[in-house]
């Protein structure tokens, strides 16, 4: 979608570890992680599909503890290995042009790291919680990332309307998320090349207007297909 320096690729890392703290995922691994989605949409070795789970309770939760187990064994360096299943080899294709900054990956998600997060985390709810119920909310600070992904990958493919009908299960979100562009997943899943998701006058890519304020700034620079 769109290119940067090393150098602010480099900044713009840490400005996502900052965000994610205790749940912070690398953005190469997980950009592996999506295009093995994209390949292998709702087939058998798709890393994250609804269709291969029950549709009752446990679906979902089973569902991104098996993407976490793949992530893992992406994040480890591993390019042909298994889990449960699924069969996986991520070629020199699918790692093309992604961000890597091995040294800082390695140092942000290590377990110590991870606790001090949480610790903070937990000494932020103490000091402001109104009343103890707000404390069933710190688990999923904990793992908020986790968290999204499952809302997109579970809910964007099982719920909601399509406007293409494109030869898999991805549906738009919107106006249920109507802040994230990732929302809009089918948008996403037809055109996966563009910036803006968003294609109907109603809808709304909060992040394209990021992204186009990036641009603007010089930080990146678009590719003329993402229009």
């Amino acid at each position: 979608m769109f290119t940067m320096s090393a150098g602010w690729e480099k900044v713009l890392i840490s400005f996502t570890y900052l965000a994610q703290g205790s749940s912070y995922l690398s953005p190469r691994a997980y950009g592996i992680l999506h295009r093995l989605h994209h390949q292998n949409t709702d087939k058998p070795d798709d890393p994250h599909s609804p269709s291969h789970y029950s549709k009752r309770l446990f679906g979902p939760v089973m569902m991104m503890i098996e993407t976490v187990r793949i992530y893992h064994a992406i994040n480890m360096g591993k390019t042909d290995f298994e889990v449960g299943s699924k069969r996986f080899v991520v070629d020199s294709v699918i790692q093309k042009n992604l961000p890597y900054y091995p040294v800082f990956d390695r140092i942000a998600q290590t377990w110590a790291l991870r606790l001090v997060w949480i610790v903070l985390y937990t000494l932020v709810y103490v000091a402001f919680a109104p009343s103890l119920w707000w404390f069933i909310l710190i688990p999923i600070h904990y793992v908020m990332t986790s968290v999204h992904g499952l809302i997109i990958n579970w809910y964007a493919h099982t719920i909601s309307y399509r406007s293409y009908d494109a030869e898999n299960t991805s549906t738009n979100l919107f106006p249920i998320d109507p802040m994230a562009g990732e929302g809009l997943h089918n948008n996403h899943h037809q055109f996966p090349g563009r910036a803006n998701f968003a294609n109907r006058w109603y809808e709304f890519d909060l992040t394209y207007q990021v992204i186009k304020l990036l641009a603007w700034m010089r930080i990146i620079k678009l590719r003329t297909t993402t229009a």
